[in-house]
């Protein structure tokens, strides 16, 4: 299956001074994608000598590994915050909260911005890369309508997890009948809510902050969620909870053990009143080797995403 692949910069809206760089590895079939995984990335590192923390932080790099471990069906989509104060990625756009290191105060569905933010990048992002592939001689439109709506695969890694918090947050507060069934479907949603009742898989890979708030434990979302899954409202959710000794076992950060353990927690209660539609696979790696950095990146490579 012929696939296009680049990293971009886009700009969020046409009326922004933010910019993201992005990168993507798309599927160029005719029936469009099965999915669309979207990886949101940590803090920036640069020259640390180690080739595969440099290999695995590298955005076209983890869009390959994404369609490797997802299928060669499915749309790849790596992105950079927009702005980075020193190393610290800081997702302002996404979370308004969020201080001017990228932790968050708080999550709230106020305004949708990171659904609204997601679909308005992804749709800047086709417009620009379908003049690029038809200048390459491809016979393919990236915004065709389809026949079925792709699924979303969400993936934040490290500081990316906020990004997640955020969206469910969001999808917490979306009105069942808000569905999005009018929009026209094409590879991305049109809208937010169309955004929203597309995702399928919500995935946290060895996610950390130097504060707390780096997995969302507010039990009123995600019994939201689990009632309006129960109601019918949207397909099934399943949330992947992937961790190393470097956050899971750092006791100068106790509250990220804490925070994961009350998310699981909360998540395997609800999920018994959604009728089977709210799931949680929680996966350690690594368990027996002694933290370090390099094994925070050697997650992306390792990471299980089967629902076994």
């Amino acid at each position: 299956m012929e696939r296009w692949s680049s990293v971009l910069k886009i700009p969020l809206n046409a009326t922004t001074s933010s910019y993201y760089r992005v990168a993507a590895s798309l599927c160029l079939s005719q029936q469009g994608p099965s999915a669309n995984a979207i990886f949101f990335h940590g803090d920036r590192v640069r020259d640390t000598g180690n080739h595969v923390i440099e290999r695995l932080y590298d955005l076209q790099k983890v869009a390959e590994i994404i369609v490797s471990k997802f299928g060669n069906s499915v749309n790849a989509w790596v992105v950079e915050a927009s702005f980075f104060n020193g190393p610290f990625a800081v997702y302002k756009d996404f979370v308004p909260s969020v201080n001017r290191y990228g932790e968050p105060t708080t999550y709230s569905p106020n305004g949708f911005p990171a659904s609204s933010s997601i679909v308005s990048l992804l749709s800047s992002f086709l417009q620009e890369a379908e003049s690029l592939v038809l200048k390459e001689g491809k016979d393919v439109c990236l915004r065709n309508s389809l026949a079925h709506c792709p699924r979303t695969i969400l993936l934040g890694f490290s500081k990316g997890g906020v990004v997640m918090n955020q969206l469910l947050s969001e999808m917490s507060y979306l009105e069942t009948n808000s569905a999005g069934e009018h929009d026209e479907i094409g590879i991305i949603p049109a809208s937010k809510e169309g955004f929203l009742n597309s995702i399928s898989q919500v995935h946290y890979i060895d996610v950390g902050l130097n504060s707390s708030g780096a997995y969302i434990t507010d039990h009123n979302v995600v019994q939201r969620i689990s009632q309006r899954l129960a109601r019918g409202g949207a397909n099934s959710v399943r949330v992947f909870i992937h961790g190393t000794p470097r956050q899971w076992r750092d006791e100068q950060r106790g509250w990220i053990l804490k925070e994961k353990d009350e998310l699981v927690r909360l998540l395997k209660s609800e999920g018994e009143n959604s009728c089977g539609k709210l799931q949680v696979h929680e996966r350690f790696y690594f368990a027996d080797r002694v933290p370090d950095l390099q094994m925070h990146f050697e997650i992306i490579d390792a990471m299980d995403v089967s629902s076994a």
